[in-house]
């Protein structure tokens, strides 16, 4: 499974790890601005305080190549639905990316310190559905 934020995939992968589900997942940005660099400090101390350490992930691009390992890739704002959707072959690609939230975006915390709480906790209530809908 691909997803578009490192909380989401430190999130998920913690999530899978605890109930022994061997999947992989990773995260990418469909920029090249951050590639090679840490996730935002401020995501690194929110997922430490519910327990799940992102601080070894490193920032990469989103490619193409994506759509022949993952079969589930999802994305948090529509921006990157797009981006994401034009890279695609196929219809078969195109049906493997959605939104992270089904029907809404996630707020991006980045301008606001407040947000980063808020945030982890949707992502982790939809990491938890993602879990029990996928792992059945």
């Amino acid at each position: 499974m691909f997803v578009d934020l490192p909380l989401a995939h430190g999130i998920l992968a913690h999530l899978a790890k605890e109930k022994g589900l061997d999947w992989e997942i990773d995260s990418a940005g469909t920029g090249d601005w951050h590639v090679g660099e840490c996730p935002d400090r401020r995501s690194i101390a929110i997922a430490k305080k519910y327990g799940v350490d992102i601080s070894g992930q490193r920032a990469r691009q989103f490619n193409r190549i994506d759509f022949e390992y993952y079969d589930k890739i999802l994305v948090m704002d529509r921006n990157n639905l797009r981006d994401v959707l034009a890279m695609a072959h196929s219809p078969a690609d195109r049906a493997k990316v959605s939104l992270f939230l089904e029907n809404d975006i996630v707020q991006d915390p980045y301008y606001d310190n407040n947000l980063f709480d808020p945030v982890y906790k949707i992502i982790a209530a939809r990491c938890e559905t993602l879990l029990k809908e996928l792992a059945s």
